[in-house]
């Protein structure tokens, strides 16, 4: 399997003083593919100089944190981690310990509330004794550096800067998202210096191919026009965008990190090269590809990350 050429870090992630590169590596885990395809393919986008790492116990029901833990091993002071809590209601500690294990670590760089949507439950996971009050014990007790959120909800996000209980914030940036992760979210935390990791640059798969989102095949596809004989077959091929223009894209919006799935190398190959070609876009090119990505995502199900079809 070879190897691409090296990718530099070149921003510091919010206050925490790690350097990070443009792009980070999401979940790549598949329970259909071995351990011993998924390793390689991880040790590969670190060996290409990428260093920050994301993952959650409900990737593929821990499958995830275990393939990230043996890529980490011999190299885990190099690397920004990021690991999450996925039941919000439950108790903290018990779940960052059962990650520490599947992860085979003493500690994460960071733990943020997985998905975390909801006016409500934040409001809840503030009071006193709960969860971000329990996350800043772990913290002190030296299981993680950082805290903060994983959420599709800007009210949220907001929410959760302007209190000051995030260190870092995990968010869609890309070409088919609500506007407002990209006008109000990312100005405002780079002004608290809050961590900007952005993901949804491809949309779930949705701009780049014909899916559903997350390799999941669509239920249906849009018909044709009438042939010849009188027939309305489906139509074979829908709008995409190439990997460059959702990059180009999203590497404008100027995320602290953009995060990515990279599960293949030829997926990995494509990032990287686009990532080395970069040259941020105009206004202009920025509208062109925000309408192209409208047409891409059509008939391809719904995008909580941008309710709006027409946006």
């Amino acid at each position: 399997m070879s190897t691409p050429g090296k990718l530099s870090p070149r921003r510091e992630l919010g206050h925490t003083g790690f350097i990070t590169t443009q792009i980070g590596i999401g979940d790549i885990a598949d329970r259909s593919l071995p351990v011993a395809t998924l390793v390689p393919t991880l040790i590969r986008a670190l060996d290409a100089g990428l260093n920050l790492i994301d993952t959650a116990p409900a990737y593929e029901n821990g499958y995830s944190e275990q393939i990230v833990g043996e890529a980490l091993r011999g190299r885990r002071e190099q690397v920004f981690l990021i690991d999450k809590i996925d039941k919000l209601e439950a108790t903290v500690l018990p779940q960052i310990e059962a990650s520490l294990r599947r992860l085979d670590v003493s500690s994460t760089d960071a733990f943020v509330f997985h998905g975390l949507s909801s006016m409500e439950m934040f409001e809840r996971l503030c009071k006193s004794g709960a969860g971000f009050e329990q996350l800043q014990w772990a913290i002190e007790q030296g299981l993680t550096r950082f805290r903060g959120i994983s959420s599709h909800h800007p009210d949220v996000l907001r929410a959760a800067i302007v209190e000051g209980v995030c260190d870092i914030v995990l968010f869609p940036v890309g070409p088919f998202v609500d506007l407002r992760y990209i006008e109000e979210i990312l100005p405002l935390a780079k002004s608290r210096g809050v961590g900007t990791v952005c993901f949804k640059a491809f949309g779930a798969g949705k701009l780049l191919g014909d899916t559903a989102g997350y390799n999941q095949p669509l239920q249906m596809r849009p018909r044709g026009k009438l042939s010849s004989g009188g027939v309305i077959a489906p139509q074979t091929t829908l709008p995409r965008l190439t990997v460059q223009e959702c990059l180009f894209y999203t590497l404008t919006c100027d995320p602290d990190v953009a995060l990515l799935g990279l599960s293949f190398p030829n997926e990995q190959d494509a990032a990287f090269e686009a990532v080395q070609a970069f040259v941020p876009l105009t206004e202009e090119e920025m509208q062109g590809i925000r309408k192209k990505a409208i047409e891409a995502r059509r008939h391809k199900g719904p995008c909580w990350w941008n309710p709006n079809a027409e946006a």
